[in-house]
This record gives C-alpha cells, sequence and structure tokens, in this order.
C-alpha cells in the first residue's frame, strides 16, 4: 500500500523512491475546483522553495496554483495534463498527478500530514 502525505494546502505526496516525490492535487481540492480546463506545468529541471508557486490551475470556477510542499528539482512532469487537464478532475490520486521532484531533504515529509490528520482537517 502506498503511503501519501497531505498538505494543508490540499496537496498530496508520494514517495517513489530515490527520493522522488509525485505531487498532485487532493479530491477535496479538484472538487472545489470543479471541472479542470488549464494546466501549466513548470519546466523540467526547475528548482523550487517550499511555498514557491510551482503549477497553474484553471477551472471553470477560479484559477489557483500548486504551491511546492518541499523545496526540490522538477525531474518529470505530466504532459497528458496538457491535452487532458480533466484528467486532475477524473483520478486526481494516479493519472492527474503533476510533477515530480527530487526533494532538497526527504526528511522532510516527516513534517507533512498524514490521511487521518488530512482528513480532520477536511472534516
Amino acid at each position: 500500500m502506498t503511503t501519501l502525505k497531505y498538505t494543508e494546502d490540499h496537496e498530496w505526496l508520494r514517495l517513489e523512491g530515490n527520493g522522488e516525490v509525485s505531487i498532485g492535487i487532493t479530491d477535496h481540492a479538484q472538487n472545489a475546483l470543479g471541472d479542470i480546463v488549464f494546466v501549466q506545468l513548470p519546466d523540467v529541471g526547475a528548482s523550487f522553495a517550499a511555498g514557491d508557486e510551482a503549477a497553474v490551475i484553471e477551472s471553470v470556477k477560479a484559477a489557483g496554483d500548486l504551491k511546492m510542499p518541499l523545496s526540490g528539482t522538477v525531474v518529470a512532469v505530466n504532459e497528458a495534463l496538457a491535452d487532458t487537464p480533466a484528467t486532475v478532475n477524473e483520478d486526481p490520486l494516479g493519472d492527474g498527478w503533476f510533477i515530480r521532484i527530487k526533494l532538497d531533504d526527504s526528511a522532510a515529509l516527516d513534517g507533512l500530514l498524514d490521511e487521518a490528520a488530512y482528513n480532520a482537517l477536511i472534516d
């Protein structure tokens, strides 16, 4: 079973191995945004500090940002979202991932919310 970590900004992180983490938005976030119509992702190789804007998300209701939950360097982006941004609505915890980063400090994951704490936050 894969362990996900969460942020108070409604992002999820999944450790993929080798210090790499996939990042996306939660089901709660995609429900709040509504139908996602556009996603702008960063370039592979871009480095971000925690809290930096890493991606732009536009929906029929609003525009928002994917904020970098932890510092790291982008090693992959989900290029399929350019053509099918609705994948985020359909499978936010799977095929709707946004970016994969190489963490600057993998121990920083310990400071994020586990599933129980995230569920308490949104209830």
